[in-house]
């Protein structure tokens, strides 16, 4: 096979291989889960988590990143009515600022868990770390995304949400790209934020503000773990 041929080759269906070792140590329920908008620098943390449905799961799934925003959002017309159950959690801006990415990541997932009915047994978490933790049975999955058929769906479910969110935000504040960027850090975002500065839904304990001498007065310092402010 040539290195043409092999760059132009999709990538194999994700599959229930994971899903169904899960259960096969007792996991009656799985659920997979993902999450979109932890790199941004405006709008909301967004997890989604989602339990596959009967019989098989939509064509066409795989990482939402490798999908155009028109295919993902008919793929998530067809998921959502084939999956058993999908819920989400978001963390705002100000909570992230508050707590950290870290603990943003755990507040979110809990609450789609939290609101996911039927109730997981385990849950498949896209990456290398879990950012859940106990009483909750996680199994992390590198491309998940790629490779499980629910942490698939979930990413596709999380992806289109959160860009939907974004476009709304765009009709509020214009010029900023957010129905295009969703609030990464395009050239005309920071044009944009270079010259009006960040708005409610922008993250200010960031350190992009750093770079931005009329706004640098805006960050946010948060805490450190033993409650002191760094002096740096």
């Amino acid at each position: 096979m040539s290195t043409t041929s092999r760059k132009t080759d999709p990538p194999p269906a994700p599959t229930f291989e994971v899903e169904n070792e899960l259960r096969a140590t007792g996991a009656r329920v799985v659920a997979g889960m993902d999450e979109v908008g932890r790199g941004a620098w405006a709008g909301p943390l967004l997890v989604c988590a989602a339990v596959p449905g009967e019989g098989e799961p939509p064509a066409g799934l795989t990482d939402s990143k490798r999908l155009t925003p028109g295919r993902r959002r008919e793929l998530a017309a067809r998921i959502e009515p084939w999956v058993a159950g999908h819920a989400f959690g978001w963390s705002e801006p100000a909570e992230i600022d508050e707590v950290g990415m870290t603990e943003a990541l755990r507040r979110a997932a809990r609450r789609a868990l939290q609101a996911l009915e039927p109730r997981p047994d385990a849950v498949v978490l896209d990456g290398h770390h879990d950012f859940i933790g106990a009483p909750w049975r996680v199994r992390t999955q590198v491309k998940g995304d790629l490779t499980c058929v629910s942490v698939a769906a979930a990413a596709i479910l999380a992806k289109v949400r959160r860009d939907a969110f974004m476009a709304e935000v765009a009709e509020e504040y214009p010029g900023y790209g957010f129905e295009k960027g969703v609030g990464y850090p395009s050239p005309v975002h920071r044009t944009t934020l270079a010259e009006s500065g960040p708005t409610p839904h922008h993250r200010l304990s960031w350190s992009y503000l750093d770079a931005l001498p009329r706004w640098r007065h805006l960050r946010v310092t948060r805490p450190a773990p033993d409650g002191r402010l760094p002096l740096f």
